[in-house]
């Protein structure tokens, strides 16, 4: 019997537990913090053994196959053993794949994924489609698997689960963009953030789809590349893919103005039709392998039109949260990178006092300080440690506030804000030196704009 050993047990690594057991699997599930206890229920549930608090190195380097949390580093410890005794580690998606027999949408790229991928989903759920959600967002891939196979699957994917799935092949691939994001786990060296990206292609065949936006900086560079025989190194507990060779479909900022037939005011800024632009070939591209058949094509077209109108957008991305005294104050917590920012700032229309601060992940602040100086009439910094923060933006003449807590920076938020103002949380920074996630931030932030004066 093949033994999978499970580091982290959240939402993925449960459900991949789940499934394992399900295929015969020897499952055993470890933690190097506390599990929620809706978790542990279910792992008791399926009699699947687990541990919390610490790591029992004898079950987890004999196993035949680790699957990890994307959040784990290949620099832990443990994870340099596995990979010194060249034990396969994967992602939850690598393994989930083998056992379903659903079709999949990746999604992809440093920021826009999250859009699009609700896009794409809310999409094909209103044409009907058998479809799932999941990724970075959503239910458990592997748990659904297991438990109701789809027939589609839309899945937001990040670089760090492209670094361990080998096999997997998406049907149609989406391919946003490529900024600078989380350096600090790449060496700091964008090349190998970028190979990452482009995993997203990987064991592709031309019946399959890659959607991308070919304004971006690097994306034709990287597919020539590999057309003339580059082949990238894997990150260290990765392992070499083959390049995939799917249809092109890039579309530029020219194609945009179809998407501005479809207003949606939940969506502002060119960066939303973007996403709105790769959800629409997308969902086209999907709908083409279902073999509707003749005279579908127009309707099918209508009523991506109407979706793209109807969508509600979402959560903790450019989302209004409450206009208080003529101050509109606007939830972007989703903002954890610098080119995110940029792109929120980009898309207000009034004066703003822009949140930024966090954990630090490489960040090149200089590259929006103009855009600072000419979009914002206050900052206020919010992290533990503003240091890097000042030395960025200080100098710009702009009013600032230094703040070491959610209530404290919503206090001088109201103190900076006039009205017409919008107030505005957009990062450019993880979230985990004061919230316990990017969603903890954003509720915080949330639930004080709401509260009167």
């Amino acid at each position: 019997m093949d033994r999978l050993a499970i580091l982290g047990a959240g939402e993925s690594g449960v459900g991949t537990a789940i499934l394992a057991k399900k295929q015969g699997y020897d499952v055993f599930v470890s933690d190097m913090g506390s599990i929620k206890q809706k978790y542990k229920k279910s792992l008791d549930e399926y009699n699947i053994r687990w541990e919390e608090g610490h790591h029992t190195e004898s079950e987890i380097l004999s196993a035949t196959e680790v699957v990890k949390s994307p959040g784990i580093p290949d620099t832990a410890p443990l994870v340099q053993a596995l990979i010194k005794q060249d034990t396969p580690i994967l992602s939850e998606l690598e393994f989930a794949k083998r056992y379903s027999k659903g079709k999949t949408i990746c999604i992809t790229g440093s920021n826009g994924k999250t859009t699009t991928t609700s896009l794409i989903y809310y999409i094909m759920k209103k044409w009907g489609v058998d479809v799932g959600l999941a990724g970075n967002i959503g239910h458990s891939y592997a748990l659904q698997v297991a438990t109701n196979d789809h027939d589609w699957y839309v899945l937001e994917v990040s670089s760090f689960q492209l670094d361990n799935m080998f096999e997997f092949r998406a049907d149609v691939a989406v391919l946003m963009n490529i900024t600078p994001d989380h350096l600090d786990r790449y060496d700091f060296n964008m090349q190998n953030y970028v190979d990452s990206k482009m995993r997203i292609i990987q064991n592709q065949v031309p019946k399959d789809s890659f959607i991308y936006w070919s304004g971006d900086e690097y994306i034709d560079k990287e597919l020539l590349k590999r057309q003339d025989g580059y082949s990238p190194k894997p990150t260290p507990s990765s392992r070499y893919a083959i390049m995939g060779n799917p249809t092109l479909q890039p579309f530029n900022d020219e194609d945009l103005s179809v998407m501005q037939q479809f207003p949606n005011p939940l969506l502002p800024g060119k960066h939303n039709l973007r996403n709105m632009m790769a959800a629409y070939y997308a969902a086209l591209a999907a709908l083409a392998k279902m073999e509707l058949g003749a005279g579908q094509e127009e309707k099918m077209k209508e009523k991506l039109a109407q979706c793209l109108k109807d969508f509600p957008g979402v959560e903790h991305r450019l989302e209004r949260v409450t206009e208080e005294d003529g101050v509109l104050w606007i939830n972007d917590s989703k903002a954890t990178n610098v080119d995110a920012c940029r792109v929120a700032l980009e898309a207000m229309s009034r004066p703003t006092v822009l949140i930024v601060g966090g954990k630090d992940k490489g960040n090149d602040y200089s590259t929006i300080a103009q855009l600072v100086k000419e979009k914002c009439s206050a900052l206020v910094y919010l992290g533990v440690d503003n240091t890097k923060l000042h030395a960025a933006f200080d100098n710009l003449g702009i009013p600032t506030a230094d703040t070491h807590s959610m209530k404290d920076c919503v206090e001088a938020c109201r103190k900076l804000a006039k009205k017409g103002d919008v107030v505005l949380l957009s990062p450019c920074c993880a979230s985990f030196d004061l919230f316990k996630n990017m969603e903890d931030r954003g509720e915080q932030f949330k639930t004080l704009a709401k509260q009167s004066k």
